[in-house]
């Protein structure tokens, strides 16, 4: 088993920079919804990509 330097991970973003319009349209695209309900969404539980996933996917 071989230890991955973590300068060499990939850089997954866990939270959504809301006030960045480039970033707010990736992630409404990615998700598949539009740009106001992926407002809504973050107001709702936070910026959180894992929990504003799961609450658009109710």
């Amino acid at each position: 088993m071989s230890v991955q330097d973590p300068s060499t991970r990939a850089r997954t973003p866990t939270h959504i920079d809301i006030y960045d319009t480039t970033s707010r349209r990736h992630w409404a695209d990615l998700l598949q919804v539009s740009d106001e309900r992926l407002r809504r969404a973050v107001r709702m539980v936070g910026t959180r990509v894992s929990s504003v996933a799961a609450y658009l996917a109710k």
